[in-house]
Formats: structure tokens, sequence, C-alpha cells
């Protein structure tokens, strides 16, 4: 088995773990990044409302789905984003690493495969999150409308919107090829400065030879922190996403990414853009402080199994 197919599937698992461990996070900004009334509530008001109303496994609807599209996302994007790099390392001599440009290069190559991919799962995660919304008002009265499935949510978005709806939101998306573009930008170049700072250090002490190796500590630290530049930069995009994916009937007359983030400028103010951001920050921190330590971890374990096997 290839390296690159381990990362894939180690990144796939990964991304499985991280998902479960954070998705009422997830949940929570979506729907606050669809809302469309100015109306400013905390998280843990938020959280008690929906559990009064829906229940406490509402904080998991969508959760099938987005599992689905982790391994999916995070597999492909690994798949390619190593092959990616291995040919651009295998082009030259030395063990120097990516440089700025060509992890940029790289991330944009895994990310726009994946992006194309995936946008069809992340439209039925988008809309079995928002199912349920109360996008009315305060009427507490009215029934709880049914959550689906993920077969029922693929059928009812067929029945509704034709095929085509699997690609809301495909615009917006490709811009943010550029999220996992900065995050693994941002991470391989901390990730090079650590490591030849920690090499520098240890030679110094008298190991000629030797070289620094980071631990799951180091990965768990320098993910969350590729990811909250990333993500902080990006936001005003993933709220036009997730309006598109859910099929908001406002959001579908933005005549591109672009008019969305104007159009919600102008009639939601600046906060708008950011609806959701607290939740969305704390759940893609922690997700991928996870993924970037459990992947090395699944990586190295599965390759070990791999090699003891094949002996």
């Amino acid at each position: 088995m290839s390296d690159s197919v381990i990362h894939a599937v180690a990144g796939a698992a990964g991304g499985i773990v991280a998902m479960t461990a954070t998705y009422p996070l997830i949940f929570i900004s979506t729907r606050a990044a669809v809302e469309t009334k100015n109306e400013s509530k905390s998280v843990y008001r938020t959280v008690l409302d929906i559990i009064k109303r829906e229940g406490v496994l509402a904080l998991y609807s969508g959760l099938d789905s987005s599992l689905l599209g982790i391994a999916v996302t995070n597999g492909v994007y690994y798949y390619f984003y190593e092959r990616s790099r291995g040919a651009i390392l295998g082009s030259r001599a030395g063990g120097k690493g990516l440089s700025t440009l060509e992890s940029i290069l790289t991330g944009m190559i895994a990310g726009s495969a994946t992006t194309i991919l995936s946008n069809p799962i992340w439209v039925v995660q988008t809309s079995q999150a928002v199912r349920s919304m109360d996008q009315n008002g305060s009427d507490q009265s009215k029934p709880v409308v049914k959550k689906l499935g993920f077969v029922e949510t693929v059928q009812n978005i067929i029945r509704k919107d034709g095929m085509g709806a699997f690609w809301r939101g495909i615009g917006p998306a490709l811009v943010l090829v550029i999220n996992p573009v900065l995050q693994y930008t941002v991470f391989e170049q901390l990730k090079n400065i650590l490591t030849v700072r920690r090499t520098t250090r240890l030679r110094a002490g008298g190991r000629t030879s030797a070289v620094a190796v980071l631990t799951d500590w180091d990965y768990f630290f320098l993910g969350a922190l590729s990811k909250l530049v990333a993500t902080s930069t990006t936001y005003p995009y993933i709220v036009v996403k997730s309006r598109l994916q859910a099929g908001e009937a406002r959001a579908l007359k933005y005549k591109s990414s672009l008019d969305g983030i104007l159009t919600i400028l102008k009639e939601e103010g600046v906060e708008g853009l950011y609806k959701g951001v607290g939740s969305k920050l704390v759940q893609s921190v922690l997700t991928a402080a996870i993924l970037f330590a459990g992947q090395r971890r699944i990586y190295e374990s599965t390759k070990k199994a791999i090699q003891v096997i094949s002996k």
C-alpha cells in the first residue's frame, strides 16, 4: 500500500474521530450562519433552546452525513496532498520541506479535487442541520418537523429541487479552497520552523547528525493554530456557502459569492458575516488539533501494522 493511500485512510479516520467529538458545535454554527434574523444569542442559550424544543439528539442532526463527508473530504484531501507533496519533493535533491509557494500549490490541487467530489454530501448535511429550524419566530406551539436520515434527505432534495441542488454553494465552496490552503500552508511552515529550531539546538548540544522529531502535542497545537488563522480569514464565505447549501430562499438570489457577502453587509451589517463564528472557531480549532495529532498517530500505526503483516 502506498504512502498516499495510508495518509488518506489515516486522514479519514482522524477526521471521523474529530467530527464526532465536536459535531454539536458544527450544528450550532451552521444554524447561526443560515439564520437571517438579527438576534443575538449565546451558544449556551442556543443549546438550551434547541434541547428544549427538539431534544438532546437534535444537536447531532446531520452527523451521519457529516461523518461520511469528513471521511471523503479528508481521505481525498490527504491523498491528493501527499501525492502532490511527494511529487514536488521527489523532483529535487535534499530533505528540505515545501516552500510557502509549493505549500499553496499543493493545497490548491488537493482542495479543488476535494471540494468538487464532496459538495453533494455537505449539501445533505446542511439540509439536515437546518431542517427543523423555526424560521418564522418563537411560536413554540408549532409541531417539530420530522428529522430525515441521509437517504431520506437525498430523496427529499431530488424531489424538491432536482439533482442540480447538490451543487448549491459550489462557488463559495471553491473560493473556500483557500481555507485548507491557508491551514496547511501555515501548518507546514510552522512545522518546518519548529523542526529547524529544535534540530539546530540538538546539534549545538553535540548531536551533529540529529534531526528533531515533533511530538503529538506539537502536531495538536500547530494544527489548532493553523486552523484558527484559516477559519478567521475565510468565515464570511462559510456563511454564504451554508445559506446556499441549505437552499435558503434569499441566498439563492445571490448572483455570486461576492454579491452574497455585499448583500449580507447591506441587510445585516458586518455581524451578519460572522454569525456563529464563535462556535465555529472553537469547533474548527479543536477538530484540526485532534485531526493533525490523530492522523499522524493513525498513519504511523497503520504503516507499522502493514509492515508486520507483509513480513
